[in-house]
């Protein structure tokens, strides 16, 4: 060997050195050597004895043959360099043993070069384009001046791609904190997960602390005003606590100086990083390193803090969207998708079967908010809520979860009626006025079966409806047969909706006709549904359905559509004189554009609305003299005729009807079929037809099946009558042919 290192490397008889100690805390670089020749082992060791690449002693390993080198691979992490011989067990085992480390192991940054001691034995461009080999050198190429560089050019471009590398993971790492931050609750859960995600970033426990400044973004930074939000590890009951009160004063100093000069500060044995918010928001957030960081963890940190801080600024936002979610803003209360979480959680934990549900809704609230006003209403809800809260267990969940409806849910024992109603037995102090509150209650019990916590607030919402179907500050419990006939209902309503739009309803027409002169003086047009087997729904099926629902205005719509079309033909085919009556329901006239509505149906058609008759029942009453009055006398100011359906069924007094602007009454069938028997409910008949009489009003009898009936009527004075014993109700083409003939037999 020559003194200036170049000769051809000698053999020795040495053994190859052990493993050197890691220098200024840095661990040496790992060089695998693989040949079949001890010599190669012992010469390559003696020539880098000694050496440092970029401030890094060398570490060798050794193998003998391609099985021992994945071998050794397998066992050792971060071989940065293979200086693998061709020819060993065999002629091609060297580049068998490259595709191994690559494709088997999954090692591709780890530097490979290959060694051979022919040139022929491998072409050196054919097998470098063949196979991912990072040098190529015969083994006479390698003296110890340039064993030494190629290792170094290797070993750098081994470093370079770790950076690469790490600082890829880093980044992804980052990406994921920030969903992660950004889907914590609040300000506590996100400078948590801060902590968490600073120590998996850089690979250390999560030893640390986040505190937040309590004082004006242009004030002086103190640690007394430093408040601890969150922390990990022995720091962990420092939370709520000030800065100031943390033993260690480097910590102290550290947490202040960041937020003070607004930088991170990185020591040998910690990081004390800084967010700053748009919005004046500022933290920071200290983390033991049992290690001084590097390079790539540096600038890491750096990407790192610019992303945090951007979710700093939104977690506020994030908190009041959630907030949104899930809070009632005027209560502060949990909403119906809080209350519907806390039932599924229940469903999953098995435990629903111990809880019961009750909604309790204020009665008359409307009428209330009318009377007194918004505000009013809305300070009565709220000592409705702290009354709850205040009576009931600390574990019930209260909940608002529509304008006037309450929830609550909790162990059955605790949520019953005997333990809800005394809550409501004393009135409420509101700006100083006194009001007791009605409510009605639907509870329903937690059932193991129920699979979704919508399953067990259905089923507390139909009890509800039962309960405010039976009247003010009534209770139900909802059962097996309640939820059937609930279901049943919507099964109609929903086949009423798909009969709607399918033209599977229609109107019938019956005839109303004259006792004195026998003609025909008018026809009730009157609304049917035909299934498609052919099968027909009652009205009175039906027709409530469609009232509850609020379908009843659009179908209103219609059939007085078709009717007017219908009396439109009326005229055409010479009985114009026939007026034509049509069912008008409560909720239709409720409706605030009815009128307009009205008129715009009227303009469109080919005739003025004389002889149409709208009829109503008695409970219009519910809607208040004024309006009611009002809006009839609107009615009649189109030309529009008046009549009280089904009178004498409902509660209305006769000081009431006297003030609506009315033109004829309509004896119920129930009372028409009892006129030959000495039952009530004929007398009452024979009370109706003098009344009207009294009242300037004409009276028409429905239900009229015999000709008894008939002559009891007309010795009443009852002028016409409508029944199956002239007609039944019949489609409008058979309607032109019975009032033709009926003209003729009373021309």
């Amino acid at each position: 060997m020559t003194q200036d290192g170049d000769d051809l490397l000698d053999f020795l008889d040495d053994a190859p050195g052990s493993a050197p100690a890691p220098r200024n805390g840095r661990p040496p670089w790992k060089v695998l050597v693989v040949d079949d020749d001890p010599d190669v082992h012992e010469s390559t060791a003696f020539a880098l004895r000694g050496l440092e690449i970029e401030g890094r002693a060398l570490h060798l390993l050794h193998a003998s043959s391609g099985t021992g080198c994945i071998a050794t691979l397998r066992s050792e992490e971060d071989v940065a360099v293979v200086l693998l011989d061709v020819v060993m067990e065999q002629s091609d085992a060297g580049l068998i043993t490259v595709g191994r480390i690559r494709d088997e192991l999954g090692l591709h940054h780890t530097r490979i070069i290959l060694r051979t001691g022919q040139p022929g034995q491998a072409p050196e461009i054919d097998t470098i384009r063949r196979y991912d080999i990072n040098d190529y050198k015969t083994k006479s190429e390698l003296t110890r001046h340039k064993l030494f560089t190629t290792l170094t050019t290797a070993i750098r471009s081994y470093a370079q791609l770790c950076r690469l590398e790490e600082s890829r993971r880093g980044l992804e790492q980052i990406v994921v904190a920030s969903y992660d931050l950004m889907a914590r609750d609040g300000l506590a859960g996100f400078a948590a997960g801060v902590i968490t995600q600073i120590a998996g970033l850089l690979g250390i426990p999560s030893e640390g602390l986040v505190c937040a400044s309590l004082t004006d973004p242009a004030a002086d930074i103190s640690p007394e005003h430093l408040l601890i939000i969150a922390a990990a590890g022995c720091f962990s009951h420092l939370v709520q606590h000030p800065v100031s009160e943390i033993q260690d004063p480097e910590i102290v100093a550290n947490l202040t100086q960041a937020l003070r000069e607004q930088r991170n500060l990185v020591t040998q044995r910690s990081v004390t990083l800084c967010f700053n918010g748009r919005e004046g928001s500022r933290f920071a957030a200290f983390v033991d390193s049992p290690e001084p960081l590097g390079e790539v963890d540096r600038r890491l940190l750096e990407v790192f803090c610019t992303n945090i801080s951007l979710c700093a600024d939104n977690v506020e936002l994030v908190a009041r969207l959630r907030d949104t979610a899930f809070v009632d803003a005027l209560l502060g209360l949990p909403n119906r998708s809080a209350l519907i979480q806390r039932l599924d959680d229940l469903i999953h934990g098995g435990c629903i079967a111990e809880h019961t549900l009750v909604l309790i809704d204020v009665d008359q609230f409307a009428e209330t908010n009318d009377m007194f006003g918004n505000v009013y209403g809305d300070r009565l809800l709220a000592a409705i809520c702290d009354r709850l809260r205040s009576a009931l267990p600390a574990d019930c969940l209260i909940a608002r979860i529509a304008s006037d409806t309450f929830a609550v849910l909790g162990r059955a024992a605790m949520v019953d009626g005997a333990a809800l109603c005394p809550l409501f037995e004393h009135p409420f102090d509101v700006e100083g006025i006194e009001r007791l509150v009605s409510v009605s209650m639907g509870f329903a019990r937690g059932e193991g079966r129920s699979r979704h916590g919508m399953e067990v607030l259905n089923n507390a919402s139909i009890a509800l409806k039962r309960a405010k179907a039976l009247g003010q500050g009534a209770q139900q419990w909802y059962s097996h047969d309640i939820g059937e006939e609930s279901r049943a209902h919507i099964r109609l309503l929903h086949g009423l909706h798909q009969a709607f739009e399918r033209n599977q309803l229609f109107l019938a027409f019956q005839p109303q006709v004259s006792l004195e002169s026998g003609r025909a003086v008018g026809v009730e047009a009157l609304l049917r549904w035909r299934r498609e087997d052919g099968s027909f729904v009652p009205p009175d099926q039906f027709i409530p359905v469609a009232e509850r629902s609020g379908l009843i205005v659009a179908l209103g719509t219609w059939v007085l559509q078709t009717a007017l079309a219908a009396r439109a033909r009326l005229a055409e085919a010479g009985h114009g004189d026939v007026r034509m009556a049509i069912n008008v329901s409560p909720v239709q006239l409720r409706d605030p554009a009815y009128l307009e509505a009205l008129d715009a149906l009227l303009a469109r058609s080919p005739i003025a609305p004389g002889r149409l008759e709208f009829e109503i029942t008695e409970s219009v009453a519910v809607m208040g003299v004024a309006r009611a009055s009002g809006l009839l006398a609107g009615i009649k100011a189109r030309g529009i005729e008046l009549a009280i359906d089904d009178f004498g069924t409902g509660f209305s007094s006769l000081s009431y009807l006297d003030k609506l602007p009315v033109d004829r009454l309509k004896i119920d069938r129930s009372f028409v079929g009892q006129l030959d028997s000495a039952d009530s409910g004929g007398r009452i008949a024979e009370m109706i037809v003098p009344l009207g009489q009294c009242l300037g009003m004409g009276v028409v009898a429905e239900g009229v099946e015999t000709p008894e009936q008939a002559e009891r009527l007309r010795a009443l004075g009852c002028k016409e009558v409508q029944g199956y014993l002239y007609a039944r109700p019949m489609p409008f083409e058979e309607l032109l042919g019975w009032l033709q003939t009926r003209k003729e037999m009373h021309a």
